[in-house]
């Protein structure tokens, strides 16, 4: 049986954690916030005090943590790695910079352990109901290692070499981005015409603009839910990081640096912890006579 250590059960590694728990795997937890970890133990999962306590004997350590400096101060100054066992595999499912990511699985590797950076994106539904898209960057053999463990929470492709991984999780995001973007736009124009939000939004569902985005962000739209399921500060803290990565590689990408912009905006007008389909209410403060008229 497969030893699990999962550090970091807010949002996202709860449900992920759930998850594994659910196909047979033991779990130790561990959080910064003890209570998100105690929670878990209602579903047979282990929490204990110290992170380095979760590692200890674990095959297999889950990091899902809030970025890159986050993840380097809980493996090399809060002990993990010196904690963890020869020939584990540390899976490290937070968004981080692709240069952090390889310079992690360096330092892991001359300790004896492998890395593998696995970013997801599906959102807690999609961690839920275990249809994560999984990103892994790493060594194939490496990653074989980790094809079954990894079953119960989506879809696992192996996408490049250490650090892969987030490169395609900034790609992602981009697209995340910028899709919401054009959505809460169309949700303005359509507004300042005239027409009803969700009557907009069924009509244009199964057609060219069909998306997830649209699914679940554009019906949080026309609900007016903005509780975080992905907070906007995160989302700006990716878009920060396509906008870094761009820069090394010389490109210009005008539609992410528009949306970073507006992102930029909205957290600094104090929606950090808004939902990132949120971005609707940027829209509207800037276009105040197009508030939808279904809504208060």
């Amino acid at each position: 049986m497969n030893r699990i250590a999962f550090l970091g059960t807010g949002l996202m590694g709860a449900p992920m954690v759930q998850r594994l728990l659910a196909a047979g795997h033991p779990v130790t937890v561990w959080n910064r916030s003890p209570d998100k970890a105690e929670a878990l133990a209602a579903d047979g999962a282990m929490p204990v005090s110290h992170p380095g306590q979760a590692v200890a004997g674990a095959d297999f350590v889950f990091t899902m943590l809030s970025d890159g400096p986050a993840v380097a101060e809980m493996l090399f100054n809060r002990g993990v790695a010196n904690a963890m066992s020869q020939g584990a595999v540390l899976i490290d499912t937070s968004s981080i910079a692709p240069a952090q990511a390889q310079d992690h699985a360096d330092r892991l590797q001359a300790m004896g352990i492998d890395a593998v950076d696995c970013p997801v994106s599906g959102g807690v539904i999609g961690a839920r109901e275990g249809s994560l898209a999984l990103m892994a960057g790493g060594e194939a053999a490496v990653i074989a290692r980790i094809t079954d463990i990894m079953a119960p929470l989506g879809r696992l492709t192996h996408v490049g070499p250490a650090g892969a991984g987030q490169v395609c999780k900034l790609a992602n995001q981009q697209i995340v981005a910028i899709t919401i973007g054009a959505v809460a736009e169309a949700m303005t124009l359509v507004s300042a015409g005239g027409a009803d939000r969700v009557r907009f939004r069924e009509a244009i569902r199964g057609g060219f603009a069909e998306s997830r985005i649209l699914e679940l962000h554009g019906g949080r739209m026309v609900a007016r839910n903005f509780q975080p399921g992905g907070p906007s500060r995160l989302q700006l803290k990716d878009l920060n990081a396509v906008a870094d990565l761009a820069g090394m590689a010389g490109l210009t990408l005008p539609l992410t640096e528009t949306v970073r912009a507006a992102f930029s905006d909205f957290v600094a007008s104090g929606h950090g912890d808004t939902d990132h389909s949120g971005l609707l209410l940027h829209l509207e403060a800037m276009n105040p006579t197009s508030k939808s008229k279904d809504h208060p």
